[in-house]
């Protein structure tokens, strides 16, 4: 039986290894080592899964892997079928057919070749990516030919002396939980999910993304087939958190994910963080593309006018600011006959265009793609709360007098490595009850941490619990959390920061009257010899301004 922290170690080591590989062939700190790296990872990962799942099936029928492979059968059909949720692999393309032909000249060729086959088969076709004009991107692309032609040979070759090595056990250790999957996917990518100026291309905190999906699902009863959705959904840490939340039932998730991001790089992480968390049946979901501009999801597939799909919950860390001036027109224009956008459209500065609120759009839009008893959570840089006009206050305006906000998270700063604005969570109900809304300040919570270059604040356990809790029951604490009646927060300017709503309490502590004269005794002689020390010094400057000649 296999340690789950042994098989950690190894999987971290492979990964480590691999990224040695792309160093040692001229492709650290590029694009293509990301390819490489996150490419034969899941080719692995899938290629061990598909053949433990063989293993058992060949073992029932009583025959041998390669037997039920290399022959074309009924069985084999009833295999392929019976996995329908995971990729299919020719017995070709398999890592224990290709590693017995390292030493052939043409091996290179071969294992690209064997990537193409698995991205074309038609069994294959759910695993692709699909761009909102309907271009489909697969699941492999040929990774040797980003080396040198004379190096290829040999790049592959320790490709497969790294994999090759070790099976991941699907019977043990490797048939783990949802945080084991999490934590392995996080190291995989933590070369890679910085920031590039395209959104959503950052790591949510896990904390943060535990935080959101037990606050959102613990605001009400379970949906047992609930659509979610994330708008900005990068890598994936908040909707799949919020999948798993949900959870399963009779062995099917609860959930059916919809998502959708810009980023190419992103999408693919995406993809790759759903294959390893078991939830390939919502691969057929993921869209890359302009969410604002091009939204893919419709009542009724690519027929836009079947009106935006609406949701049960939503997630979203969108981008907070972006230059979207090319398409802010556009967008303006093909939406202005619905409410989609109904606080209004940032305008176009005439300096500092990266500077425009891309982030209000992605609020609006949630708003917009809700149920009616749909339920989101909002990352938002805290200055939203209380900005005193423009799209802010019609957005936050909207949200209470609708009654569907629910409560409101500030997170302490630096949560994020890679921004220092300061962020808060906005929570929404559209079958809110409630009466009045939660206001947490965690502003003050959290250890500083040094990751590289940056430093950031990252939640002790016992402080996620403490967040978790505090919202879900809704409890007062002092100078933590409190709540707002509605009414309370249009006598604010409709703010949702809670400092502004806490109590300010004056303590007053009883005295003797001989005490107090004993006190006022003692301020009235340090205030005479104040008095005293200022008419000295007062004396001492007019004296010397006094001797002052010309000349001297």
């Amino acid at each position: 039986m296999t340690d789950i922290h042994t098989t950690e170690k190894k999987i971290k080591e492979i990964i480590d290894s691999l990224k040695g590989l792309c160093s040692q062939n001229g492709l650290s700190n590029t694009a293509n080592e990301e390819v490489v790296v996150t490419s034969v990872f899941l080719y692995k990962f899938l290629n061990d899964k598909f053949m433990y799942n063989l293993g058992k099936f060949a073992e029932e029928i009583g025959m041998t892997v390669q037997e039920v492979l290399q022959n074309e059968n009924d069985e084999l059909d009833a295999f392929y079928d019976a996995n329908s949720t995971d990729v299919s692999f020719g017995y070709e393309d398999t890592i224990q057919y290709l590693i017995n032909h390292v030493e052939q000249a043409d091996f290179a060729k071969q294992f690209d070749s064997a990537l193409e086959r698995i991205s074309k088969s038609v069994r294959n076709d759910a695993f692709s990516v699909e761009t909102a004009g309907g271009e489909h991107k697969p699941l492999f692309e040929p990774l040797t030919v980003m080396v040198e032609p004379a190096r290829r040979n040999s790049f592959a070759k320790a490709i497969f002396g790294i994999i090759g090595q070790d099976k991941f056990d699907f019977s043990d250790a490797f048939n783990g939980s949802f945080d084991f999957y999490s934590a392995i996917f996080e190291y995989l990518i933590k070369d890679y999910n910085v920031a590039s100026g395209t959104y959503a291309e950052y790591f949510t905190p896990q904390a943060i993304s535990s935080i959101i999906a037990k606050c959102l699902v613990g605001m009400s009863d379970k949906i047992d087939a609930a659509e979610i959705c994330d708008w900005a959904a990068g890598s994936g840490s908040l909707i799949l958190h919020l999948a798993h939340e949900l959870g399963q039932e009779a062995g099917m998730n609860r959930a059916v994910v919809y998502t959708q991001d810009i980023s190419a790089k992103s999408t693919r992480f995406l993809r790759l963080n759903m294959m390893l968390n078991g939830l390939s049946e919502s691969l057929g979901n993921i869209i890359q593309g302009d969410s604002m501009l091009s939204p893919a999801h419709f009542n009724v597939e690519h027929e836009p006018d079947s009106g935006l799909k609406k949701f049960d919950y939503q997630t979203i860390n969108p981008p907070f600011k972006l230059d979207f001036s090319s398409t802010r027109n556009d967008i303006e224009q093909k939406w202005q006959n619905t409410d989609r956008f109904f606080a209004g459209v940032p305008k176009i500065p005439n300096a500092k265009k990266e500077s425009m609120a891309i982030y209000l759009l992605f609020i609006q839009h949630v708003m917009y793609s809700l149920k009616p008893k749909g339920k989101a959570a909002i990352v938002v840089p805290t200055g939203f709360l209380t900005a005193k006009s423009g799209i802010e206050m019609a957005i936050r305006t909207k949200m209470v007098e609708e009654k569907m906000l629910k409560g409101v998270i500030s997170m302490p700063s630096n949560i994020f490595a890679n921004t220092g604005t300061n962020v808060s969570v906005v929570f929404l109900d559209r079958a809110n009850t409630e009466d009045n809304i939660i206001l947490i300040d965690a502003s003050k919570l959290g250890e500083k941490v040094k990751e590289g270059k940056n430093q950031r604040t990252v939640l002790r356990p016992d402080e996620v619990n403490r967040i978790i809790d505090t919202f879900i029951k809704r409890e007062e604490v002092e100078d933590f959390s409190v709540l707002v009646p509605f009414d309370g927060l249009e006598e604010k300017n409709y703010s949702f920061s809670a400092g502004q709503y806490f109590e300010v309490k004056i303590e007053y502590v009883d005295i003797t009257p001989e005490e107090f004269q004993r006190r006022m005794d003692d301020y009235m002689t340090k205030l005479s010899e104040q008095f005293q020390r200022g008419r000295e010094l007062e004396e001492s400057i007019m004296k010397q301004m006094g001797g002052l000649k010309y000349g001297e």
